[in-house]
């Protein structure tokens, strides 16, 4: 059996935080999630800002440990490994930030930053360095003579290109894209889409692609998992879910997304009251407290994950009454 290149075991993190006035309490970002990423795989991670998609994304790089749960790389355990070894493999592992006016030093040339994961990992000398870069910059669409402009002289997608550059520049085999196109004008994100669809199947990359743009999803990874308030409420492949959507919550995204385009109408999902505070979830389902289809026994236990067809999972008791008006 294949080993997956990236496993999540039953992951969680929790913060300690204040909400409005309250003494400080627990927040649970992430809770009790599994995720696997195949070599070559991309995979969207989808959902309303604050279910923890980020948090979930750095886990899997290990930037951020879990607080139980854990991850796995090439079949290694990442909190098993010294300091030193997690060091050595990160060329093998990048992200990409959202922002990117703050995900690049101001102060130095774009040509040198592209070029610090070589020199750190001690993949090329400075003269294959900067050969590397003109390639780096020329692959993402620059001109390879701008290596030496300051990020302020850039556009922000030519910077998020950049960015891209630098991501790729140590040949890694997985990449977590933190919401990377939703600081840019609409014109500039589809490029960067394209961009990044190319790169990947150029390089064979892995990709974990976090979003709330479903649109983009759908057009960019082969399988989709949606969170609600740090739980994975739905996975399966992106076909699949986006033509009949099994998890409620997964219905209201797509009926509130007017890019997306099904085969089959979607009906047109009510939710009521406001998203839950992390910090005191419901009891039973997380999404029950907004869900039309709830019913009293939906608060009674989580619903685990259960598989509904090969390779489709949903976190409902009620899926089939609610798959019946999908």
């Amino acid at each position: 059996m294949t080993v997956p290149l990236v496993r999540a075991e039953n992951v969680s993190r929790s913060f300690r935080g204040r909400v409005g006035w309250l003494a400080p309490t627990e927040i649970k970002a992430v809770r009790e999630v599994d995720l696997t990423i195949g070599r070559g795989e991309a995979v969207g991670v989808v959902g309303e800002s604050g279910c923890g998609k980020s948090t979930l994304g750095r886990m899997l790089l290990h930037l951020l440990p879990p607080t139980s749960g854990r991850v796995f790389f090439d079949g290694r355990a990442l909190d098993d490994l010294t300091p030193a070894t997690r060091r050595r493999l990160r060329a093998r592992m990048q992200m990409i930030f959202q922002d990117p006016y703050g995900s690049l030093d101001p102060r130095r040339p774009a040509g040198a930053q592209i070029a610090d994961g070589l020199l750190i990992h001690g993949l090329a000398d400075r003269r294959q360095a900067r050969e590397r870069v003109r390639d780096l910059l020329q692959s993402v669409g620059l001109d390879p003579s701008h290596a030496d402009r300051l990020p302020h002289e850039f556009s922000g997608g030519q910077r998020q290109r950049i960015a891209i550059a630098r991501a790729l520049a140590t040949e890694p085999d997985f990449i977590v894209a933190d919401e990377p196109v939703s600081a840019l004008d609409v014109s500039v994100q589809a490029q960067i889409v394209t961009l990044m669809a190319e790169l990947r199947s150029a390089f064979g990359l892995a990709l974990v692609f976090i979003s709330h743009d479903l649109h983009v999803v759908r057009y960019l990874c082969e399988r989709v998992v949606v969170m609600y308030l740090g739980r994975v409420v739905e996975e399966g492949k992106s076909a699949d879910v986006f033509h009949a959507p099994a998890h409620p919550y997964t219905q209201a995204l797509i009926a509130a997304t007017p890019s997306i385009r099904l085969r089959r109408r979607t009906r047109e999902v009510a939710l009521s009251g406001e998203l839950p505070s992390p910090a005191s979830p419901p009891s039973g389902c997380v999404f029950r407290t907004r869900c039309p289809h709830a019913i009293a026994a939906c608060g009674e236990r989580v619903p685990g994950l259960r598989e509904i067809a090969p390779g489709r999972h949903v976190a409902c008791i009620r899926n089939d009454v609610v798959a019946q008006g999908a």
